[in-house]
Order: C-alpha cells, then sequence, then structure tokens
C-alpha cells in the first residue's frame, strides 16, 4: 500500500510538473512574401505580396526550463508570390501572375533564450497546399483567374525552414525559406501546354505577430 502511495504521488508529480510547462498558444500573422524566380534559365521579378488573412497558427509549447523549450502546432496560412515577366509558353507573351495557396502546416522547433521574455527559435514545417488560386494579368487589367482544390498546378507538400525572434512585450518576427519549388513543372493543360516548365520558384517571407507565444498578460507583470 505505501508503494502504491509513492507511485501514486510521484506520477501525480510528473503531470503536474508536465501541465505547468506545457501549455497551448494561438495567434495570427501578417505575411510579407517574395519567390526566388528563374524561367526558362533567365531569372523572373518577383513583387512583393502582402497577405494579411487569413493566416492563424495554435502552438503547443513545451518548456524545458526558463531558456529552453520547444513548439509544434498546426496552422493555417495564406502563402503565395506575384511574377512581372510570366512567359506563357503558349504564345510567348509576357504577363503579370499572381499566384496563391491556402496551406495546412505542422511547424517543429526549437527556442532558446528568455522563454518569457525574449528568445530565438528555428525549426522545420511541412505544409499541406490544398486551395490553389492564380490570376493573370495585362496592363494591370485581370484578364484570367484559375482556382482549385488539391491542385495539380502546384506541389501539393511544401517543407520548409524558419528561424525568428519574440521580443518582449509580445511582438514576434519570423523569416521562412520554402525548400519545395511552388509549381509541378509536369502539369499539362489541354493541347499538352505546360505552363510551368522550366519556372522554378521557392517562396520566402517575413511576418509579423503579435502574442504568439504567450498572452498579453504575461508580459504586462514578468
Amino acid at each position: 500500500m505505501k508503494s502504491f502511495i509513492t507511485a501514486a504521488l510521484i506520477v501525480c508529480s510528473a503531470v503536474s510538473a508536465f501541465s505547468q510547462s506545457t501549455y497551448a498558444t494561438s495567434g495570427g500573422e501578417l505575411i510579407f512574401s517574395w519567390a526566388n524566380i528563374t524561367q526558362g534559365g533567365s531569372e523572373g521579378d518577383a513583387n512583393l505580396r502582402f497577405a494579411p488573412v487569413i493566416n492563424l497558427q495554435t502552438n503547443v509549447n513545451r518548456d524545458f526550463n526558463k531558456k529552453m523549450g520547444l513548439f509544434s502546432g498546426l496552422a493555417l496560412r495564406n502563402v503565395g508570390y506575384r511574377m512581372d515577366g510570366y512567359v506563357n509558353p503558349a504564345n510567348g507573351i509576357a504577363y503579370e501572375k499572381s499566384f496563391r495557396s491556402y496551406n495546412l502546416g505542422i511547424p517543429i522547433a526549437l527556442k532558446f533564450g528568455d522563454m518569457d521574455k525574449m528568445f530565438f527559435y528555428g525549426g522545420y514545417e511541412i505544409e499541406l497546399g490544398f486551395l490553389y488560386k492564380e490570376k493573370t494579368y495585362e496592363n494591370d487589367d485581370k484578364i484570367d483567374k484559375i482556382t482549385g482544390w488539391f491542385s495539380d498546378r502546384q506541389n501539393i507538400w511544401q517543407s520548409s525552414v524558419m528561424a525568428g525572434v519574440q521580443f518582449p512585450y509580445g511582438l514576434n518576427v519570423k523569416f521562412k525559406y520554402y525548400l519545395t519549388e511552388f509549381h509541378n513543372q509536369n502539369f499539362t493543360e489541354g493541347g499538352g501546354v505546360k505552363p510551368y516548365a522550366g519556372l522554378t520558384s521557392n517562396i520566402y517571407y517575413i511576418s509579423l505577430s503579435m502574442m504568439l507565444f504567450k498572452n498579453a498578460e504575461v508580459y504586462m507583470y514578468k
């Protein structure tokens, strides 16, 4: 009986310690994105794309101590880029293009620093692109739009690396680079045209968030 009580106390203490250092947080994300682009061996021009919506993320944080921790979770993210001078292989005409995808992501990252104030983090994220949209412009006028669920026009599974800093009082700045090319170069339209053949584009972005890892009360009273 004594051994049972001792074991129960140890389990209760471990659960209590785990719950105190494991917690969920959530927040939005303002995304400023570009891309490294080449088409047909020539470097492409990427314009800034600002995506304030819909970018939501929920993190499960595990702090080992006040100086180190990790997090994972789930994110819904609007990711894409704008390109000047996209050359349509069907007619050789250059257009401005806007590409984007809504993604579901699962990150895993380590945190280093003061968990209650300022710390740095870095890690990896795998994302599933589930809603694709492409717009075509000529002389600033939209002339075409393509949308599709789980479209073969893009690489549906995308991986990325990230690094960021959590500042005191809640401001968070993150940099992310996508290791996976955005488009599926083997995609074929009617007539045998491959619109993305020879087009390589790796998106990268800077994002801003508030209170992503702690709520406002923590920063006010720490």
